[in-house]
């Protein structure tokens, strides 16, 4: 069965899971972890992307996080391709460092925010990475230390995730520790890591008991949610899907809207693509970049095809047409 487009609804949160290819170590040293966040702290100020809970493990990453007005795929596909091009490059290896597709789970904030967060931020000591709590608090790593005051950074939620203790400052720190110390003997919480039926309804039990009922709820895969949750995630996703058909339908192909835009901006078509500087040129591929990306959602690697730059251009023109 093909796999399911991945849904990107900017400013709903994700749990994020991204491997190494064939299981394999993706950070060798505290370099190349210091590179990691260092690269995550840049791109979260950068694209408005809100970090609630991380973890770095040997083979694998767990981020937490509110997606930007971009939305998700933005964000991690510029941490992922600029890690791996460093990590290759120090280390003299070639080829794919990640798995070909992350993993990435729309989760409803209320009631699983916290679950996800302790859940995350357990890893190193479920790992046996640390032995204990003390170690966890003191480990770089990961964001638990950030949230108890032991760590510190810029870019991590650390008041908003506190927040949902229904605490502040201090009670709130201890709160948050009772609540991770409550937690270490969970072990894995196959229910928080996939969406789906049986994990949204928390276990075959509940999902019994609701057919017994004879009663439906809406679930996806790729949503963590009760069924109201779902189905409006899926609605705001198949409205955007309706604009970009529409769109697409009303303007007709890619080479005859490019042939249309230059027309009008009076530009010759090789000049687009020749990455000239003029400035007549770098508004029209500014233009064409932000209309292909946001109004018809065609992937940034097809747009840089055809109007003669990188990935890392159109995700630029996007951002200077936004701001404009």
């Amino acid at each position: 069965m093909p796999r399911k487009a991945r849904l990107d609804v900017p400013g709903t949160l994700h749990h994020v899971m991204v491997w190494g290819i064939e299981g394999s170590n993706i950070f060798r040293d505290d370099e190349d972890r210091k590179a990691f966040v260092d690269r995550i702290r840049y791109l979260a100020k950068e694209t408005g992307t809100r970090i609630l809970a991380w973890a770095l493990m040997g083979n694998h990453v767990h981020l937490l996080l509110v997606s930007g007005p971009d939305g998700l795929s933005t964000f991690m596909r510029r941490l992922l391709t600029a890690y791996a091009i460093g990590f290759n490059r120090k280390h003299r290896r070639f080829g794919h460092l990640f798995q070909n597709r992350y993993k990435s789970i729309i989760c409803e904030l209320e009631p699983y925010l916290l679950e996800l967060v302790r859940y995350i931020h357990l890893n190193p000591f479920r790992a046996g990475v640390v032995k204990s709590f003390e170690e966890l608090e003191n480990y770089p790593w990961c964001g638990h230390g950030v949230l108890t005051g032991r760590q510190r950074n810029d870019w991590q939620e650390k008041d908003f995730v506190l927040g949902f203790l229904g605490s502040r400052g201090k009670k709130a720190v201890r709160a948050y520790r009772g609540f991770m110390e409550a937690g270490k003997c969970l072990g894995q919480r196959l229910e928080l890591v996939g969406g789906g039926l049986i994990r949204s309804m928390g276990g075959w039990s509940q999902v019994l008991s609701l057919r017994n009922r004879g009663e439906k709820e809406a679930y996806d895969e790729r949503i963590l949610g009760d069924g109201d949750f779902v189905q409006a995630i899926l609605a705001e996703a198949d409205q955007k899907l309706a604009r970009q058909i529409r769109a697409r339908k009303k303007t007709g192909s890619l080479s005859i809207i490019i042939k249309e835009r230059c027309r009008e901006a009076g530009v010759n078509e090789v000049e687009l693509r020749s990455g000239s500087r003029r400035m007549a040129v770098s508004e029209l591929r500014r233009r064409l970049c932000f209309y292909l990306y946001r109004e018809l959602g065609m992937p940034m690697a097809e747009i840089a095809r055809q109007v003669g730059v990188g990935t890392t251009g159109v995700a630029m023109a996007v951002k200077e047409a936004t701001t404009r």
